[in-house]
């Protein structure tokens, strides 16, 4: 054939085949819900590893994915209705932060998969049916280890500050997490002889009154279990419980970054990135009955030392030496 001719037909083979590159049909774009009970600047840094991660997995927002934000800005109430929007957006999966979270979505449906993220007692909430086989359609991350975590965080307390007697526990009734721990909890105060005093606080303008009515009741201490109400809050909390002369603890070192004695618990900005991969696995075709649930395996303890200076509190060496941070 000459050279002509087979320019005339590659031409005419071109006019009748389709065209590889024009033709090539769009990658699909899946749609991931985020539905969160605090603001989004008060995890800011949490959702960037969690959207880091989703790129190193393939999965890049604008390009094959795309993400339904849903902030219930720390009132936990509004969680169910902003699920149902969710829901009835129809998403591919729903990714949900928090204990109070969870429980919204798994709430409103069985269908869509849920990725639970920091969920503290997922089995004893209903759900997975157990954190091997979770048999829903709800998987994903567990906050804790199992049973003893939440008594861990009052040890670790009475350690750095021995002379406490009294110990408040803040925390919104609301959440199911709040509820869920508090009788570990008190389990683990009456082994140590401590007294424990809960205080329900629901959102941020209940918080000035009640560290004010704190000193009547002689409280040496907080606890604080549960984060969604209070993590936009944090820098006011911790002032607070400065101004109150009251060494905290608290389950993200966030709370002990913005000025909390004391954190202990997950890195929470490098373990999120364990949900992404839920996320990708699901996308790809898995099922979240079949996904088992992780749990953590390693928890940090966070002191800030300029706190204690202002407490007046001197942490013995033995905490000290414990300590995975030390902010000075």
């Amino acid at each position: 054939m000459r050279r002509r001719d087979f320019i005339v037909f590659l031409g005419g083979l071109a006019a009748i085949l389709p065209d590889a590159t024009r033709a090539q049909p769009k990658e699909k774009v899946y749609r991931i819900g985020y539905l969160s009970a605090p603001t989004r600047a008060s995890v800011q840094r949490i959702l960037d590893s969690f959207l880091l991660k989703l790129r190193e997995l393939g999965w890049v927002e604008g390009t094959n994915i795309s993400i339904e934000y849903r902030w219930a800005d720390g009132d936990i109430a509004r969680l169910p209705q902003l699920a149902a929007e969710l829901v009835q957006s129809n998403v591919d999966v729903i990714v949900a932060p928090a204990i109070s979270a969870a429980v919204a979505a798994r709430n409103a449906t069985s269908r869509i998969p849920i990725v639970m993220v920091f969920t503290p007692e997922p089995v004893e909430l209903g759900l997975v049916s157990s954190l091997s086989r979770p048999g829903g359609n709800v998987t994903g991350t567990t906050f804790t280890a199992g049973a003893g975590f939440v008594g861990k965080l009052l040890e670790t307390l009475k350690q750095a500050v021995p002379d406490i007697g009294k110990v408040g526990v803040l925390g919104n009734s609301a959440d199911p997490a709040f509820n869920s721990q508090m009788g570990e909890l008190d389990a683990a105060a009456a082994s140590m002889g401590i007294q424990i005093q809960h205080l329900n606080v629901s959102g941020p303008e209940q918080l000035d009154a009640m560290f004010s009515a704190l000193a009547p009741r002689q409280i040496d201490a907080l606890v604080l279990i549960t984060s969604s109400t209070f993590a936009p809050h944090r820098n006011k909390v911790a002032e607070l419980a400065i101004k109150g002369r009251l060494p905290m603890i608290a389950s993200h070192r966030e709370f002990s970054e913005a000025g909390a004695l004391l954190s202990y618990g997950v890195n929470m900005s490098d373990f999120v990135g364990r949900s992404a991969v839920y996320v990708d696995k699901i996308l790809r075709g898995a099922q979240p009955a079949d996904l088992a649930v992780e749990q953590p395996t390693k928890y940090e303890l966070i002191i800030n030392l300029k706190t204690a200076t202002a407490l007046g509190i001197t942490i013995s060496p033995l905490v000290l030496a414990r300590a995975d941070e030390v902010i000075e």
